[in-house]
């Protein structure tokens, strides 16, 4: 694989990404405003979010059963995740043109992102 070759996987799969984490969104944004378009708005009362919503099994089982946020929240874990996807192929196309210094460096960038994601409180 030369550079060439990588430059456009990886600028592909970066449109690819935010295509698809845009269209989820939408299609869960349609779906919300389908559904809750005549509701009142109370302000006087915050609401949290659902507690299936803080982790990525329940974001996606709110998705398989045709939630409209478990919709929008897994559109935008797609986003988060498109540029991580874009470090793991950097990472493999460096590892496939023998580039030990960067490989090196994409897994410390990957580790960076990795952590500063499962570590949020």
């Amino acid at each position: 694989m030369d550079d060439t070759r990588l430059e456009s996987f990886i600028g592909n799969l970066l449109r690819a990404g935010v295509l698809l984490a845009a269209a989820v969104v939408l299609a869960g944004g349609l779906f919300y405003l389908v559904q809750h378009h005549a509701d009142p708005v109370a302000y006087r009362h915050f609401a949290l979010e659902e507690e299936q919503l803080r982790s990525l099994s329940g974001i996606g089982l709110l998705a398989l059963h045709g939630s409209s946020v478990g919709l929008i929240q897994l559109g935008l874990v797609l986003l988060i995740a498109t540029p991580v996807a874009r470090v793991v192929m950097a990472a493999v196309g460096f590892f496939l043109e023998h580039d030990r210094l960067y490989v090196i460096i994409s897994l410390i960038v990957l580790t960076v992102l990795l952590f500063s994601l499962l570590d949020g409180h």
